[in-house]
C-alpha cells in the first residue's frame, strides 16, 4: 500500500511553543484514516500545516513529491484541498457561485463535470444553487463546504470536524457522503472530536495527545482499545476495568 500522502517526523510551533513534537502518519490512495484526540491536542494544527497554511518542520511528501516549500495553491494545483473547521464560504454569495470559486483552477468543461458531481453527492444544494451561503442551516453550509472543495478533483481530501455543531440525522448524512468519496477514488483524512463516527468509517485512525500520536493502528482495533472507548467514545469495551 503506497502513501499518497506522507508526513515523517513533523514539528509545528507557534512561536516558542511546539504546538505538535515528532509526528508520522500516512494516508494511502483510496483510504480514510481519522486523527481522534481532545480539543486542542493538535488535529488542526497538523491539517493547516499539510495544506500549508502553517510552517512545519519535518518531510512532507504528496504522491511522491516533496511539497515542503509549495505555497496552498500548488498543493490544491497537486490534489489537495482542506475543509476547515470554520468552513469559511462567502456568505452574501449564492451556492453555484460558492462552488464555482473551487474550480478555479479547472477547465470550464471539467467544472461542470464537477458541479454535477457535487450536485448528485448533495442534492440539497442543487435544490439552494441560488440561495445565499449564509441563509443556509448548518448542515447545507457543511455540504456546501465539502462540494468547494470538491469541486477541483482533489486526490486527497482534508475534513477538520466536520460534524461540529450538527444534528446527529445531518452527521450520518456527511459520514455516509465521507464513505461515499472513499468509493469514488477520493482518499480522506478526518480529524474529528465525534470518535465513534469517525472510527466506523475509517480504515486506519491516530489518536492524539498534547501535540503527539500516542496510538494508531486499524480503525477497528483502535475502537476496541480500553482506554479509548473510555476516553473517547463514552464507555468502556468489554473486559475494561
Amino acid at each position: 500500500m503506497s502513501a499518497l500522502l506522507e508526513i515523517s517526523d513533523v514539528h509545528i510551533s507557534y512561536g516558542k511553543v511546539e504546538a505538535v513534537r515528532g509526528v508520522s502518519l500516512a494516508v494511502a490512495d483510496n483510504e480514510i484514516v481519522a486523527i481522534i484526540g481532545a480539543n486542542g491536542a493538535g488535529k488542526s494544527t497538523l491539517l493547516n500545516a499539510a495544506m500549508g497554511i502553517l510552517p512545519l518542520k519535518g518531510h512532507i511528501a504528496f504522491a511522491s513529491e516533496n511539497i515542503a516549500r509549495l505555497q496552498i495553491e500548488d498543493r490544491v494545483a497537486l490534489g489537495i484541498s482542506l475543509v476547515p473547521e470554520r468552513r469559511e464560504l462567502f456568505a452574501t454569495m449564492n451556492v453555484e457561485d460558492n462552488l464555482q470559486l473551487g474550480a478555479f483552477r479547472i477547465p470550464r468543461a471539467a467544472a461542470a463535470q464537477s458541479f454535477e458531481r457535487v450536485y448528485a453527492l448533495f442534492p440539497r444544494l442543487k435544490e439552494r444553487r441560488k440561495q445565499l451561503a449564509g441563509t443556509l442551516s448548518g448542515g447545507e453550509q457543511q455540504m456546501l463546504a465539502m462540494g468547494r472543495a470538491l469541486m477541483g478533483a482533489p486526490r486527497l481530501l482534508m475534513l477538520d470536524e466536520p460534524s461540529l455543531g450538527l444534528a446527529p440525522i445531518i452527521v450520518a448524512d456527511i459520514f455516509r457522503t465521507i464513505a461515499e468519496l472513499r468509493a469514488s477514488g477520493v482518499s480522506v483524512l478526518l480529524v474529528e472530536q465525534n470518535a465513534q463516527a469517525a472510527l466506523k468509517i475509517a480504515g486506519r485512525a491516530y489518536v492524539m495527545e498534547l501535540g503527539e500520536f500516542v496510538l494508531s493502528g486499524p480503525a477497528a482495533e483502535i475502537a476496541a482499545n480500553d482506554r479509548v472507548a473510555a476516553s473517547y467514545l463514552g464507555f468502556q469495551s468489554e473486559g475494561a476495568t
